[in-house]
């Protein structure tokens, strides 16, 4: 039992300079501790809705009010309270909140006050934060995952210069995590350099840190990735793969057609499209290919793609199990993208987990374009052995924090992580 002593929210600004929420909690015996929560700029429909206070101050963006909640219902329902686990206390606040998507106390605040007490839990069984979230699954064994990490950037996370949104690279996994950023780093570098001899291009990063030159089509991104791996030193397809999130509910059309870079394709071109990306360069994944409602254009993609390269859901699945099964039963992809703040609770991205992992689906574990320095990320996809992490480039500090968990988790726990070298 865990009992919950005090619980405390304050109002903080995530990468963007924009308000996200912090929550403090002390349980018994005198154990407190912090934590933040992202927020996302592409965000699917059917994500837990945060509760932002609208008007003037900060642009509406404002989370006065989820700090309300925090301070208001949900410590008059758990402060002072015990809780078997963490589903007893997610629970609680789910039947608290009473909304079919958190959008009465915000799932900002629910999901604040959730991974604190995980954070609590651990704290108080003398834990890693990765072992404990390694508890809460029937059966896990904690593993670094394989990194991919932005490149390039497009669509809402940059300046809308090309549509797709990010072009990332995802070096080999029989490397280290240390190894893994130091090949990140060489192509990173030598992308940098393309794009200010080509471009006349400083090296400026979108939100999640990406580079964002002024690429005239998703092609020309393509090529430039391409061009710098090999700049690196390194051969594409096998020291380094690409993958991509194309983000297509951004520029689907009304009428289902989708506007690529200027230029107006029905599904079956885009999925053509996609296809040809796969082929030409070695993709490991394909995100969002296809948008959020297209549920009769998902399976051919998936088909079409094979096993080759996944297919990756993201605003289709929203984290969501319902939304999960759905994907399931219609094929339409066979990989995960986890973003717990898109569900609201630790316990229900864990039952989203499940359900994925059961149908054999890949995992990645996803933080946000709205990110803090807090690194309770990088314990995550070590507790749930994710496939794969997907935090951002290598540059800007909330990006770099759950970097450097990963390499402290491999440095101080390296009998339990190690790799294979190629």
């Amino acid at each position: 039992m865990i009992r919950i002593e005090q619980l405390d929210g304050l109002e903080v600004l995530d990468s963007r300079g924009r308000p996200t929420v912090a929550a403090t909690m002390v349980v018994k015996p005198g154990v407190r501790v912090s934590i933040s929560v992202p927020s996302g700029a592409s965000i699917g429909k059917a994500e837990a809705q945060e509760l932002r206070d609208g008007g003037r101050r900060f642009g509406g963006f404002g989370c006065r009010a989820a700090i309300a909640s925090i301070l208001g219902p949900i410590s008059t329902a758990v402060a002072r309270e015990s809780f078997e686990n963490q589903e007893h206390l997610d629970t609680r606040l789910c039947e608290l909140d009473g909304s079919p998507n958190k959008s009465h106390l915000g799932a900002n605040a629910i999901l604040a006050v959730s991974l604190a007490f995980a954070r609590a839990a651990a704290k108080v069984r003398k834990q890693e934060l990765f072992d404990y979230f390694a508890s809460l699954l029937p059966e896990s064994r904690p593993a670094l995952p394989q990194l991919s990490v932005n490149l390039f950037s497009g669509g809402k996370h940059a300046f809308g210069q090309v549509s797709i949104q990010d072009l990332l690279v995802v070096p080999s996994k029989c490397l280290s995590i240390a190894d893994q950023l130091a090949v990140v780093y060489e192509v990173y570098q030598n992308a940098a350099a393309i794009a200010a001899k080509r471009y006349q291009s400083r090296a400026l990063t979108a939100d999640e840190g990406g580079l964002a030159p002024p690429f005239k089509t998703s092609a020309e991104m393509f090529e430039t990735a391409a061009e710098a791996v090999e700049a690196a030193g390194y051969q594409l397809g096998a020291d380094i793969r690409l993958a991509v999130d194309v983000a297509s509910s951004h520029f689907v059309q009304p009428h289902g057609s989708y506007r690529l870079d200027g230029q107006t394709l029905r599904p079956n071109e885009l999925i053509d499209c996609i296809a040809q990306w796969a082929e030409t360069y070695p993709l490991v994944s394909v995100e969002d290919g296809l948008s959020e409602d297209d549920w009769t254009h998902w399976p051919d993609l998936r088909k079409r793609l094979n096993d080759g390269t996944l297919t990756l859901a993201d605003d289709l699945t929203c984290t969501n199990p319902e939304r999960i099964r759905r994907a399931i039963d219609f094929a339409a992809a066979n990989a995960l993208l986890l973003k717990v703040n898109q569900i609201g609770t630790v316990s229900e991205a864990k039952n989203a987990y499940l359900i994925a992992r059961e149908a054999g689906w890949k995992i990645s574990v996803s933080a946000r374009s709205g990110e803090t320095e807090d690194d309770w990320l990088a314990d995550l996809a070590v507790g749930w052995n994710g496939d794969f992490i997907k935090v951002g480039s290598i540059t800007q500090s909330e990006r770099l924090s759950k970097y450097n968990r990963l390499l402290t988790i491999e440095h101080e726990f390296e009998s339990r992580f190690s790799r294979l070298q190629p």
